[in-house]
């Protein structure tokens, strides 16, 4: 079943090229207003792509805004059952979903404690923030990175699928996936080093370096870094 499509923090979708500094604005901004002073970084969708790497790259990014980073030990499914991190992330203020397999990462957070977490945090008014294959998983359908066509999301941003990488991905894998849309959804391409930003009021922005382009169908609508994204509203 998925999760209700309630509203409370702040949730941020960034194509990808995380912690490089393209978004150091707004993760200043974000760390600021969630009053967050620690970063709980979750790297399972790296489990296969050096993982410690993820901790020290996001240590060393978000150690410049002030902020420490806790990177918690979930790789694989059993992980994401272990009380005592679930509660980590529960008390969390800012927690991010690192890049890799979205459909690894899938297995690992669809109906565990750690997801239940998750979602506890975001709705209790936390940022949750996650880069590529972590965009992807959020929304729901979930790109399928090994075609481009549809599979299931955690929705927790329903009737939203989201195509990391946008600016560099190969246009028969972005073709699919427009093709592909079903109906009831809309599809947001995010450049790297490029956020969408949905605020606790609903309100969808783009912050970045990049752009941000919604298809709804067959129509396009392109975002630039600073605009309001209305056809998200």
């Amino acid at each position: 079943m998925s999760p209700p499509a309630r509203r409370g923090g702040t949730l941020v979708l960034l194509g990808g090229g995380e912690w490089r500094g393209g978004c150091r604005e707004l993760d200043a901004e974000l760390l600021a207003a969630a009053g967050a002073s620690e970063v709980v970084v979750i790297p399972a969708a790296a489990a296969y792509e050096h993982p410690e790497r993820v901790g020290e790259r996001a240590a060393a990014y978000f150690g410049g805004l002030g902020a420490s980073v806790r990177t918690l030990p979930v790789l694989h499914r059993r992980d994401a059952e272990d009380p005592a991190l679930a509660e980590v992330v529960r008390k969390a203020r800012f927690v991010h979903l690192a890049d890799g397999s979205p459909l690894h990462l899938r297995s690992v957070l669809k109906g565990s404690a750690l997801f239940e977490a998750v979602l506890a945090a975001f709705h209790g008014g936390a940022v949750l923030a996650a880069s590529g294959a972590g965009a992807t998983l959020v929304g729901d359908p979930m790109v399928d990175p090994r075609g481009g066509a549809y599979t299931v999301g955690l929705a927790v941003a329903p009737a939203l699928a989201v195509f990391p990488y946008h600016g560099t991905a190969a246009d028969h894998m972005r073709e699919r996936s427009i093709e592909l849309l079903p109906p009831a959804a809309k599809l947001v391409g995010i450049d790297e080093d490029t956020a969408l930003v949905r605020d606790r009021s609903g309100a969808w922005r783009v912050a970045g370096s990049g752009a941000v382009t919604v298809y709804e169908g067959r129509t396009q609508q392109r975002y630039a870094a600073g605009d309001a994204v209305s056809s998200l509203a």
